[in-house]
This record gives C-alpha cells, structure tokens and sequence, in this order.
C-alpha cells in the first residue's frame, strides 16, 4: 500500500511539473497573440492556463487515488490515466472516430465530449492516434474478457462454436462502431509505424487469449482441436473479421446461410 501511495504522490508530482510547464507555454502563445492588446491581459490568459492546468491535474491524480493503483489505463508515454475521467476520454474518442473518422476526430472535439482540457490528452496520450489505439485496447480487452466467460461454460464442442457465433452476431448488430474502431485502426497502422507496432501488439494479445480458450476446452474435452490452437484461433479471428466487414458492409442482407456455412467450417477445425 505504501509503495502504491508513493508511486501515486511521484506521478502526481509529475502531472503538476507538466501541467505547469504546458500552462507556461500556453501563456507565452497568448502574450503573442495579445501584443497589440496588451501585455497585461496576455500574463492574465496564462495565469489562467497554468492554474487550470495544474487543477485539473491534481483532479485526475485525486480520481486516480480513489479508484487505487490498479485498473488503470497504460497510455502514451509510459503514463497511466485511472477512474472515469479515462472512460469519459476514451468513449469520446470511440465515439467521434466511429462517426466522423481518425483524421477528423481532433483533441478538440474529444476533449469538449469529455469535458477535460486538451491539454490534459495531449499529457496522457500525445496524439489522437495514440488515443486511438487505448480506445481500441480497451474495447478489446473488455471483449475478450465476456467471450471468455461465455465460452467457460460450453459443454460441448457445438456448444463452444454456437457462443462465439452468437457473439459476433451481437457485436455487429449492438455495436457496430467497434467493429469500425478496429478497422480503422488497421487502416491507420498501414502508414504510421508506431500504431504499426501497437496494433501487431494487439493482435498478439488478443490470439494468445483465444489460444488459452481453446487450449483450455480441448484438455477439458470439450474440443478436438485439428491443427495448433494457435493457428485455430487465428482462422477463427480471420473469419470473424471477414463477416464482420460483409455484414456490417451489407445490414439489410440476410447472412443466415453464410453464417450457416461459417460454423461447418469451424466444426470440422474444433470437433470430430
């Protein structure tokens, strides 16, 4: 508890020594612009930067306590943002991408549906890209999370197969918009290096848990898994992102023949 408490009152020290500076160079933009006006009211527009800046970081550090050293939301720069003002930021974000795109969706726009500075997300995640990637990462981890559950109770090979059909059918018809965060994302990662690397991370991570799943069902018997579980997970993410694309490409088409088809070929990977 101590070393937590310690780790808190660092990165508290941190933010402020950050919002500060960015307070500073907020007010050094406005002496600039405010030349012809004045120099009093410039000092007056970065008094007002710094202390908003270093208010609002003692109030994510203060939601950050309360909420404990854990559950937090590793961002850029090595730096953690806890508790709801990252749910707030991060939905935002989800939200402005599925309906206007990456390139659209400035700090501005997110920052204002947060209702936090944009300062505070240039501190926490550096770019909207890298916004981008924790929206993605936490749908995901979150996903995993329920498929992982509802899969934990299947007794049957058939079972197994008819709940990961049935997830995929609710994620595309209840929230399409993740479906798009994820394609977008892709997208992005084919010109920018760095989400390059975050995204290949990502699909790492998410097939090293559908690999455990399957692993887990087949010492359990529920399975009979035909190739490594590692190679079956990834078919099973390829074809899943396939219908994905088609269904939400197509919603007024009946897809109930093309899934139909789906599961046989799964069946003849995951059971006898």
């Amino acid at each position: 508890m101590t070393a937590a408490v310690d780790a808190i009152a660092v990165e508290t020290d941190a933010v402020e020594s950050d919002a500060v500076e960015a307070g500073a160079a907020e007010a050094g933009a406005a002496e600039a612009d405010a030349a012809g006006a004045g120099a009093a009211e410039a000092d007056a527009a970065g008094a007002g930067a710094a202390e908003a800046g270093v208010a609002e970081a003692g109030a994510v550090e203060s939601d950050a306590a309360a909420h404990g050293p854990s559950g937090h939301a590793p961002a850029a720069g090595g730096r953690s943002l806890s508790g709801e003002k990252a749910q707030r930021i991060v939905e935002a974000m989800r939200r402005s991408v599925a309906q206007r795109g990456t390139a659209a969706s400035t700090f501005d726009h997110v920052s204002r549906a947060a209702g936090v500075s944009r300062g505070l997300l240039h501190y926490y995640f550096g770019t909207k890209e890298q916004l981008l990637v924790e929206a993605v990462r936490r749908d995901c981890e979150l996903r995993m999370e329920v498929l992982e559950r509802q899969v934990g109770g299947a007794q049957t090979a058939d079972d197994f197969i008819a709940l990961m059909a049935q997830n995929l059918q609710e994620t595309v018809r209840e929230d399409p918009d993740f479906v798009t965060l994820v394609f977008e994302l892709f997208t992005l990662s084919r010109r920018n290096t760095d989400i390059a690397a975050e995204y290949v991370e990502l699909l790492r991570r998410t097939r090293k848990q559908l690999t455990g799943m399957l692993a887990t069902a087949q010492r359990e018997g529920v399975l009979r898994l035909h190739a490594e579980p590692e190679a079956v997970a990834e078919i099973l993410f390829s074809l899943g992102d396939g219908f994905a694309l088609r269904m939400l490409a197509e919603p007024d088409r009946d897809f109930t023949a093309t899934l139909e088809a789906g599961i046989l070929c799964v069946r003849a990977l995951l059971a006898d």
